[in-house]
């Protein structure tokens, strides 16, 4: 007994010795390979990264994390069958991924990471636009919640436009696509801005950052990014497959077939309002039926449109207010008012527009666009809103003023808003003008509609 308890420990003994040894040395490659990706060394990691990946894959997720760093790097420097080998091999490090870690490898995600990559080396991988659709909708179809990617997104739309031009897709189909795939963009830029505002104070200024907080604001911002260029991006590549000429034809067709279908009948009539399409009595229709479905704020401000139109402001502004009121989430909030100013703003209403633009400035101060907005109107009524030659440039400083604001709260619009800027300072009165006139430092009030002051820069 005592002979066999002694074997016992004995190879128990040199079972921990064989797993510790063997961790020694799974600690050792990781810690190898790892500080060679820190330092970019990638072409000296590859090596011991991949015998701890064949030895022991589920040891650590740095592995992955690092891998694909590593073979990023790979595909970048090679060429021919040596890339392809990089390319195929990261395909099945995601896969690899996926199975050791699934928790933290999102279907979508990935799959749509694997997508791009054959997408983006089609041409040495051999691939047709029907594979790399199939794909990309496989990827969307299995996890659309986390297939989020900016690019990704565009260019499974893109492919989803050339099956349609191939006759591989129907119309219906094809515009599903564009309105889910907006939707999709829609919700990552409301995501991001309420992030983004998060950092800007009660007066809607932006706050004095930490340099964590700093790279977290500049991570939103190249998000939002991403997401403005890839949406005008996807309506580009629509083009005029969604004008008027086609929409109106195909709503006709199908509204009796989808005339109790909320989500339908909100859709099309948001591509009619888009696309220009309100003039047709199809898009009283479509929103008259919404609304004695499922009113909403949407139906509300079309109505109001409806009602302008008639020539009926008074109702119609009533029908804007009340689409305020009916949407509880701010983001939407300030995108309805946004747009109630802009079509005051069209109207030259612009005391008008101005009330609707700082409205939709409280629920969502980083919306610059409404700040170059209210610039913009300043300076078509410089020559309106002075007494003299002077006073009247001086609201060109006032319109520099605005659109500078647009440049603190959304640091994607810096170089839209310097060069407004730069553009009514032009216009402003000159030193040697401020000079002549001894006003520096003086306050000069604006009258007409503007009722602003703005003070003559000192020299």
């Amino acid at each position: 007994m005592k002979s066999k308890l002694t074997i016992f420990i004995a190879f128990l003994t040199l079972s921990f010795s064989n797993v510790f040894a063997q961790n020694q040395e799974d600690l050792q490659s990781l810690s190898i390979f790892s500080e060679y990706v820190k330092s970019k060394n990638y072409d000296s990691a590859y090596t011991p990264w991949m015998e701890l990946r064949k030895r022991n894959p589920r040891f650590n997720k740095a592995i992955f994390v690092y891998g694909e760093r590593i073979l990023k790097h790979k595909i970048k420097n090679s060429t021919d069958n040596e890339q392809i080998g990089y390319i195929n091999d990261m395909l099945k490090l995601w896969e690899e991924r996926a199975e050791i870690f699934p928790s933290v490898t999102p279907k979508g995600t990935y799959m749509a990471k694997a997508s791009q990559l054959r997408y983006d080396n089609r041409n040495a991988l051999g691939l047709s636009k029907d594979q790399l659709f199939t794909s990309f909708n496989d990827a969307y179809t299995t996890d659309a919640k986390s297939f989020t990617n900016p690019k990704s997104l565009y260019t499974y739309f893109s492919l989803v436009v050339d099956m349609y031009d191939a006759g591989k897709i129907p119309a219906q189909e094809l515009f599903k696509m564009y309105d889910e795939i907006s939707e999709k963009v829609e919700n990552e830029v409301k995501n991001y801005t309420n992030k983004r505002n998060a950092f800007l104070d009660d007066d809607g200024e932006p706050k004095a950052l930490s340099r964590s907080e700093t790279s977290k604001l500049n991570s939103y911002n190249s998000y939002l990014k991403a997401y403005d260029k890839i949406s005008s991006s996807i309506d580009t590549k629509l083009g005029s497959r969604a004008n008027c000429e086609n929409l109106i034809p195909l709503y006709t067709r199908d509204f009796e077939t989808f005339k109790n279908d909320g989500l339908w009948l909100q859709r099309a009539m948001n591509r009619m309002y888009a696309k220009g399409c309100n003039d047709d009595p199809l898009f009283v229709r479509i929103v008259e039926q919404k609304n004695a479905l499922e009113p909403n704020a949407d139906t509300a401000f079309y109505l109001g449109i409806l009602k302008e139109k008639a020539g009926q402001s008074g109702e119609a502004l009533n029908y804007y207010n009340q689409a305020v009121s009916l949407e509880t989430d701010n983001f939407a909030k300030s995108k309805i008012l946004f747009k109630i100013a802009t079509n005051f703003k069209k109207k030259g209403q612009y005391s008008q527009a101005r009330n609707y633009y700082m409205k939709s400035l409280k629920f969502n101060p980083s919306l610059g666009k409404a700040y170059l907005a209210i610039s913009s109107m300043y300076a078509k009524s410089a020559n309106n809103c002075g007494t003299d030659n002077f006073s009247k440039r001086a609201v060109y400083w006032l319109a520099a003023n605005e659109a500078a604001k647009a440049g603190r709260v959304d640091p994607n619009m810096k170089k839209n808003a310097a060069k407004s800027i730069a553009n009514y300072k032009a216009k402003a009165p000159q030193k040697s003008e401020i000079f002549s006139s001894g006003r520096a430092g003086q306050t000069i009030n604006v009258g007409c509609w503007i009722q602003r002051s703005v003070v003559v820069p000192n020299l």
